[in-house]
């Protein structure tokens, strides 16, 4: 019955993707189908309704609204412009100067929203028409712009990174964003290697010279933005409050920073921005409920352990078994979004990696970088879309460009994959 079960799950589940059903209704709908086969109609709707429900009755959730909010008010609130501005300062002068910005801006930016798609959004609206004004190609633009995005997602705070706590059995949220600075300012130092020899060869301008005073006056203006970074780790770290205690001290923070500070935001304004943290929300916790829904049905047909069974059955070697990991999770971020992708996932592979010794903070960081690299993929690939969005370009004048930045993402990949430390260095140095 345990093959049957599985298979159901697995072809309903492609075919409803195949068919353009959205991804929170074919994880739903195929998983309510396994149940089906196994048990009664009524007592597979009412487990289904339980297990979406249970899903959900998380504490550690309340942080995404919150932090979605944030990010909302940070989008509307002046604060990309002001990182725009300071990122120019700093590396605006080297070869393929506007390229750097571009990266570092989305980097402070994603790291300071935790959301890519605002990061390509508001970075990418700002950047993209003056890199085309100084002479570089709209397709690198928004190449540079769209794998850029991605850092937040691994930078702290992080929605996805409290996505993989709750999959992952409650391994600490403290430590996972402690863990994810390094491998973000890596995969940050990747792509702008791969960028300014791409722009040094193609002769793209550099940016005029900026004196210490104007750096300095940039970075003044900008530090009530980065401020936001050292309040939420740094009152986590300590102690002060939790992940999701945290996540509301940053939406009052961002209110302060966006109506007070910079009165970039109006109080007319805040019914729209409520409105879409709302949608985005919406969107989120449904995409969590129907896949801890999946999560159990999968647990019900013994699907975890047998997936265990079979990869441990092809090696005992954590290089093998690391390299198959990672080519499934690339492929899979190629067709999943990275919320549902990581609550199916996590439970399958945990138990594998954590039986060879792999730290599960590591593994997380591994897990959701593999996912950052889907994001910039067709055919699901969000960030992808709002970049070429955003650049006015099509897809398909943007891949060439893509290929050698998304190669350095997947080197930077393969180092945080085999060199744990610097995953877990900085959590072991602040004893989380």
């Amino acid at each position: 019955m345990e093959l049957l079960e599985i298979l159901v799950l697995v072809i309903s589940f492609v075919i409803l993707l195949s068919l353009g059903v959205p991804i929170a209704f074919s994880i739903g709908i195929s998983a309510l189908l396994t149940m089906l086969v196994s048990i009664a109609p009524e007592a597979a709707f009412t487990t289904l309704a339980q297990r979406m429900a249970t899903g959900l009755d998380s504490f550690a959730l309340l942080a995404i609204p919150f932090f979605i909010l944030a990010g909302q008010m940070m989008n509307r609130g002046g604060i990309a412009t002001r990182l725009i501005d300071l990122a120019k300062s700093l590396v605006g002068t080297l070869p393929g100067g506007l390229a750097y910005v571009n990266i570092v801006a989305c980097m402070l930016f994603g790291a300071i929203s935790g959301s890519a798609v605002a990061a390509a959004s508001a970075i990418g609206g700002i950047m993209n028409p003056r890199m085309v004004k100084e002479g570089y190609s709209r397709p690198f633009s928004a190449a540079v712009n769209i794998t850029s995005a991605t850092t937040g997602m691994i930078i702290p705070p992080s929605n996805i990174l409290i996505v993989y706590s709750l999959a992952s059995g409650g391994v600490s949220i403290a430590a996972l964003f402690v863990a994810g600075y390094i491998p973000g300012l890596m995969l940050g130092l990747a792509l702008m290697i791969v960028a300014g020899f791409i722009a040094y060869k193609k002769k793209y301008p550099v940016g005029d010279r900026t004196s210490l005073k104007e750096v300095l006056k940039k970075f003044l203006d900008a530090v009530p933005s980065l401020l936001l970074l050292i309040v939420v780790i740094g009152g986590i770290i300590a102690g002060i409050f939790t992940a999701t205690e945290a996540s509301a001290v940053a939406v009052l923070y961002t209110i302060i920073l966006s109506m007070g500070i910079y009165r970039q935001v109006k109080v007319r304004d805040l019914p729209d921005i409520l409105i879409q943290t709302v949608i985005t929300t919406s969107i989120v916790m449904l995409l969590i409920g129907t896949s801890m829904g999946m999560s159990w049905v999968m647990s019900y047909a013994n699907l975890p352990q047998a997936f265990s069974d079979a990869l441990l059955g092809i090696s005992d070697n954590k290089i093998i078994i690391l390299i198959i990991i990672n080519l499934i999770l690339l492929f899979v971020g190629i067709f999943m979004d990275m919320t549902p992708a990581v609550l199916i996932f996590t439970p399958i592979f945990l138990p594998v990696v954590t039986a060879l010794g792999v730290d599960p903070v590591h593994f997380g960081i591994i897990m959701v970088l593999n996912l950052c690299i889907g994001l910039c993929t067709p055919p699901v690939g969000a960030v992808l879309f709002v970049g070429c969005g955003v650049a006015d370009i099509s897809i398909s004048k943007v891949i060439k460009p893509l290929v050698p930045l998304f190669l350095a993402m997947v080197v930077a990949l393969l180092l945080i994959t085999y060199v744990p430390e610097l995953s877990l260095w900085l959590p072991r140095v602040f004893g989380l």
